[in-house]
C-alpha cells in the first residue's frame, strides 16, 4: 500500500549523492522532484541542490589547498634527498676528519713594529707602535725600559665602540723579539682584558742582553701574535632571527645552509656522526659572529667595518662562497679601513678582488717611489713622514707643470 502511494507521488526515497568533507563528514541525501505542482517542494529541492553545489565547491577548494601543501613538503623532502644522495666528492680538507665538529675558528692576527733609537729610551716611559684595528678593537705594541734593567713587552687593547659598558676579551699572546738573522726570543702568555690598557710580560728580556744581541743599528724589531679566545659585550643588534622562534622552519634553514657551504653539507648531510644528531655544536664559533654570518648568507646587509673581518673569517672557514663574495664587495666599495689593513684582511681570507686591487695599488706606489729608499708597507712615523715629503714634492712638480702650461696657453692666445 505504501509503495503505491509513493509511486503516485513520484518521489524516489533512495539516497542519490553523498558528499564527504574531509574531517567534517557531511552527508546530504537528495530526492528528485517530479511533481512541479507542489511549489514549496520545488523551492526546497532547488535550495538543497544549491547547498550541494556549494559543498562540492568547498570540498574541491580544501583538496586543492592540501595538494599544494603536499607538493611543497614533497619538494623540500626531494631537496634534502638530493643533497644527501649526491655522489660528488666532498673536499675533506675543509671538514673535520674525526667525525666531530672541532672546527678551529681562531680570531688571530699579528702586530709588527720596528722601534727606532732604542738606546735613547728613557726609563719607565712606554713607547708605542701604531694602532691597528682588528675585530672592532684597536691594538698596539708597547715596550718599556724598566729600571731593573728589564725590557717590558705589552699588547695594548682599546675597543673602538663596544655596545656594552661591561666587556671582556680573553687572549693568548705570543710575544717575540726578532734578532738580526731572524732569530729571536719568544714567550707566550694568556691575558684577560676588561678595560683599555696594556697587558704582557714585565721582565721579558734583560736590557743589556737585548742591546747586545737584538739591536740592529739601534733599532729593535718586535712581533706580537694575538689570538682572541673569547669576546663578551660586543653584541650587535640582530637583523633577523635564527633562534627557537624559527623552530618550525629549522629544517628549511639547514637545507639552505648545507646548499651554501661544503662544510655544513658534510656535517649535516654527509657520513659524519653529527648528521644523525638533533643538535650540532660548533665549537669555537662566536655566537654574535655566526649570527652576522647567517644574516649575510640570507641576503641581509649585515656587513660593516666592525664585523667584516669576523664574517670573512667564518665564510673562509666554512667555505661559504656567497658570503665571501659579499665581504669582498664590501671591502672594495664601502669599507673605510686603511689600505694596508684591507690588504691584510683580503689576503688572509681569500677575498680575491680586494686583494688584487690592493696589490695593484701597492705596485703603483712602488713604481712611483722607485728611486726613494722607503718601505711603503711600513706604518711607523718616519715612513709616513717620508711618504708625505715625497707626495709634497710630486705636488710641487705638478703645480709647476700646470703653471708652465697656463703660461703657454696665454702666450698662444
Amino acid at each position: 500500500m505504501a509503495s503505491n502511494e509513493e509511486s503516485n507521488l513520484g518521489i524516489r526515497t533512495e539516497p542519490e549523492d553523498t558528499v564527504p568533507l574531509e574531517n567534517n563528514q557531511v552527508t546530504v541525501e537528495i530526492g528528485a522532484v517530479t511533481d512541479t505542482s507542489d511549489i514549496p517542494n520545488v523551492n526546497l529541492s532547488l535550495e538543497i541542490q544549491d547547498m550541494r553545489s556549494e559543498l562540492i565547491a568547498a570540498t574541491e577548494e580544501i583538496k586543492k589547498n592540501q595538494k599544494d601543501t603536499t607538493e611543497k613538503l614533497q619538494s623540500i623532502e626531494a631537496s634534502i634527498s638530493k643533497l644527501s644522495n649526491q655522489k660528488e666528492p666532498i673536499d675533506r680538507s675543509t671538514v673535520p676528519t674525526n667525525n666531530t665538529t672541532n672546527v678551529t675558528l681562531e680570531k688571530k692576527f699579528k702586530l709588527k713594529h720596528v722601534f727606532k733609537n732604542v738606546n735613547e729610551f728613557k726609563e719607565k716611559v712606554t713607547n708605542f707602535s701604531e694602532k691597528e684595528d682588528h675585530f672592532n678593537v684597536n691594538w698596539s705594541i708597547g715596550v718599556k725600559r724598566h729600571f731593573n734593567p728589564w725590557l717590558g713587552f705589552y699588547v695594548y687593547c682599546e675597543p673602538i665602540a663596544p655596545p656594552s659598558d661591561k666587556w671582556s676579551i680573553r687572549t693568548r699572546l705570543e710575544l717575540r723579539v726578532v734578532g738580526p738573522h731572524q732569530d729571536g726570543v719568544s714567550k707566550t702568555c694568556e691575558r684577560f682584558y676588561e678595560k683599555s690598557g696594556g697587558l704582557g710580560i714585565f721582565k721579558f728580556l734583560n736590557w743589556e742582553e737585548m742591546k747586545l744581541w737584538y739591536l740592529v743599528d739601534g733599532n729593535l724589531t718586535v712581533e706580537a701574535t694575538v689570538t682572541i679566545i673569547e669576546m663578551t659585550g660586543f653584541e650587535k643588534k640582530e637583523i633577523r632571527k635564527f633562534d627557537e622562534s624559527q623552530k618550525d622552519v629549522s629544517d628549511v634553514i639547514l637545507v639552505f645552509l648545507a646548499s651554501q657551504s661544503s662544510v655544513f653539507k658534510a656535517l649535516l648531510l654527509g657520513n659524519f656522526s653529527e648528521s644523525q644528531q638533533s643538535e650540532v655544536a660548533l665549537n669555537g664559533s662566536d655566537p654574535n659572529d655566526f649570527q652576522g654570518f647567517l644574516e649575510v648568507l640570507y641576503g641581509e646587509k649585515g656587513i660593516d667595518d666592525t664585523n667584516v673581518e669576523a664574517v670573512a673569517l667564518l665564510a673562509d672557514m666554512y667555505n661559504a662562497q656567497t658570503v665571501t663574495r659579499k665581504c669582498d664587495e664590501f671591502l672594495l666599495k664601502e669599507s673605510k679601513k686603511p689600505f694596508l689593513q684591507k690588504r691584510d684582511i683580503a689576503t688572509r681570507y681569500h677575498l680575491e678582488k680586494s686583494e688584487k686591487q690592493c696589490n695593484d695599488g701597492l705596485r703603483t706606489l712602488e713604481n712611483l717611489f722607485f728611486y726613494f729608499p722607503i718601505d711603503i708597507t711600513s706604518s711607523d712615523h718616519q715612513t709616513k713622514f717620508g711618504l708625505f715629503k715625497m707626495l709634497f714634492c710630486v705636488f710641487i712638480c705638478f703645480c709647476r707643470i700646470l703653471i708652465e702650461f697656463v703660461k703657454l696657453l696665454i702666450g698662444w692666445k
